[in-house]
């Protein structure tokens, strides 16, 4: 499988759909074995994926390790993105964008990620009690240095984008942005359009939801699943939700496509400067997702999908209140 559409991210051009790696080693239940998350990713690399993303925090390294471990022979034909600002500190989730920490965060990357540069290297979180000018400074030395190659930021609003990059040029922004979770169309995305950054979508398929194959979360959702404390996931919300998907489904058997596809080209049609990164422990899923490459949605059908599933006909936020106390993105009222 060849991927056709690109995207430009800072100095590189990659496919646009690349792979998040967080789900092999974090975040949603006991990770698959090294051998079966290996694998996943060779395949990617296959069939094309060459943006892989990573972070400090996913597995509290291990995800950094295993990228390395597994892609290090094949190093020239991808570009690696990890994140800063937010790592595992003592068992438990630590935000700190100082400047020391940010550079001691990128030494300890580079030798678990086994390179000698991070090509896109983001800001994970926002620390408030941090001038974003400082935080930012720091990635500039890396940058200065040869650490790393570009800059991002994760889940920051319009003003403190501008404020980034104007110590030193922004190459990506990256934020929760699928049907159900809109906020980054508030300001960011056209501050992006704006600065010349390019827009990175994590969670494109809502966390599952648009896959259509998550019924009862309650039931079929392991222990430690972070979706288990989100709003949205709650039983009846849930519940409420899923009947968004009977015209959903409809929509990409009208198109000749599936579900999960059908949410990743809607965010391809979007924008020409939008990547999804959508990621898996599947293999069928993970072709499944790369299978969107060929999707093109008519503008009618972009129409019809926002009218469908938005910020207004979705039950519930996104992120429960404490923790949209560590994010920056913008909010629409409650």
């Amino acid at each position: 499988m060849s991927l056709n559409q690109k995207r430009k991210v800072g100095p590189f051009t990659v496919a646009a759909i690349g792979l998040g790696c967080m789900n092999l080693s974090h975040a949603y239940g006991t990770p698959p074995a090294a051998e079966d998350a290996a694998r996943l990713l060779l395949r990617a690399l296959d069939a094309g994926v060459d943006l892989f993303d990573t972070a400090a925090l996913y597995g509290f390294g291990n995800n950094e390790r295993l990228l390395g471990q597994v892609l290090k022979p094949h190093r020239e034909r991808f570009v690696l993105a990890s994140k800063c600002g937010m790592a595992g500190v003592d068992g438990k989730r630590v935000i700190d964008g100082r400047p020391e920490t940010i550079r001691a965060t990128c030494e300890a990357a580079l030798q678990r990620l086994q390179t000698e540069v991070i090509d896109l290297y983001y800001l994970h979180r926002r620390d408030f009690k941090v001038p974003i000018e400082d935080s930012v400074g720091a990635l500039a030395d890396l940058v200065a240095a040869g650490k790393i190659r570009a800059i991002g930021l994760s889940e920051v609003s319009a003003a403190t984008l501008r404020q980034a990059h104007a110590v030193h040029p922004v190459s990506a922004v990256q934020s929760e942005y699928s049907l159900w979770s809109r906020e980054a169309e508030i300001a960011v995305i056209d501050t992006c359009s704006e600065i010349g950054a390019a827009f990175v979508a994590f969670s494109p398929l809502a966390r599952g939801f648009l896959c259509g194959e998550l019924t009862d979360p309650a039931s079929q959702l392991q222990a430690g699943d972070i979706r288990l404390a989100m709003p949205r996931f709650a039983p009846d919300n849930y519940a409420r939700n899923r009947l968004l998907l009977d015209e959903y489904k409809a929509i990409a058997g009208e198109v000749g496509c599936s579900m999960a596809q059908l949410a990743l080209a809607w965010i391809l049609a979007k924008q020409p400067d939008m990547l999804v990164i959508p990621g898996t422990r599947s293999l069928a899923h993970l072709e499944d997702n790369l299978g969107a490459d060929g999707v093109r949605l008519g503008a009618d059908v972009v129409a019809r999908l926002d009218a469908l599933i938005n910020e207004k006909t979705v039950v519930a936020p996104r992120y429960n209140a404490a923790t949209y106390q560590e994010i920056d993105t913008e909010q629409f009222p409650a």
